[in-house]
């Protein structure tokens, strides 16, 4: 779950109030980002290009995969 906090510095945003307790990592969010790279252009290109032509995987291979790897 992602949730992008608003904070002056000094309150508790409104954003932390609906989240369960729990262990949670912030960082901030760059407002404008560089652009992306040529060889980052180019894998997403790829990437688009590789969906396009129907080489996709499920949600559930992917969640399956992930879950081997982390030993789950």
């Amino acid at each position: 779950m992602v949730r992008v906090l608003h904070w002056n510095g000094k309150d508790l945003p409104e954003e932390l109030h609906t989240l369960p307790p729990g262990e949670y990592v912030v960082e901030p969010v760059e407002s404008n980002p560089p652009p992306p790279t040529e060889e980052e252009e180019a894998g997403l290109r790829r990437g688009l290009a590789s969906a396009a032509a129907g080489h996709t995987v499920s949600h559930a291979d992917v969640r399956s995969s992930v879950d081997k790897i982390l030993g789950r």
